[in-house]
């Protein structure tokens, strides 16, 4: 009983190394998995955390007072307001494509995902079929990048509709007849100031929410195209084997 006893002893020390070094391994290699995971949605907020602290430093700073004060139409409004709903969409986007790349990675035939979709597709198929139906998922999925693309487009044209806006109300209160008037020409002077705030400020707001939004926009493009590819590179593999 001795003999086994240390026998089972010596073996469960040899055993302790193993486990110890192997450990650690898996562990991390779970964290790295884990971070791969959300590595999309992390950018995200990155990206878009360090826009509103930006903004938010403009505001402690009173840039954004003036450009509030002078938006009298409130263009400016609708120009932030056009961003939002392309951010929300691009969140939305940035979700789903996070979403369904793992799923690629991680493909389980038992989960509905587009992968899963592809493959059915795909299955059986020669190899112009497949490079049909890789062709139709590129195009269904870019599809998704140029809804927020043209949302960002939207904010520049109406920074310009704003820019034309301001300039017809600076011009709608100068009266040549009466420029000689002194009493005439501080109401003129008055008009023109607004009207030209309006042109600049709206321009400036338009300009700059567009340069955000399509950040947001490439890295929308950037993650699609890692999704066409890994997919399509899935139902290769799956066409072969």
């Amino acid at each position: 009983m001795t003999d086994v006893a240390a026998d089972a002893f010596a073996a469960h020390r040899g055993t302790i190394p193993t486990v110890l070094r192997s450990h650690p391994r898996d562990a991390a290699g779970r964290l790295s998995l884990a971070s791969q995971r959300y590595l999309l949605l992390l950018r995200f907020s990155v990206v878009n955390g360090a826009g509103f602290a930006l903004l938010a430093a403009a505001w402690a700073e009173g840039l954004i007072d003036p450009i509030i004060a002078a938006d009298t139409t409130r263009l400016c409004l609708l120009i932030f307001l056009v961003f939002l709903a392309g951010l929300g969409l691009s969140a939305d986007r940035i979700r789903r494509i996070s979403r369904e790349m793992n799923l690629a990675k991680e493909y389980d035939p038992a989960l509905p995902s587009r992968a899963a979709r592809y493959l059915a597709e795909v299955q059986g198929r020669d190899s112009g079929a497949r490079a049909i139906a890789a062709s139709a998922l590129k195009f269904k999925l870019s599809a998704r990048v140029g809804t927020v693309r043209h949302i960002s487009s939207a904010l520049v044209v109406l920074g310009l509709i704003g820019t034309v806006i301001g300039f017809i109300m600076a011009l709608s209160g100068v009266d040549p007849e009466n420029a000689g008037d002194v009493a005439a020409i501080t109401p003129m002077v008055s008009k023109l100031i607004e009207g030209m705030a309006v042109a600049l400020y709206t321009t400036l707001v338009g300009g700059v929410l567009n340069i955000w939004l399509n950040i947001n926009a490439a890295m929308l493009a950037g993650a699609t195209v890692n999704l066409i590819t890994e997919i399509v590179a899935l139902g290769e593999r799956h066409a072969v084997a």
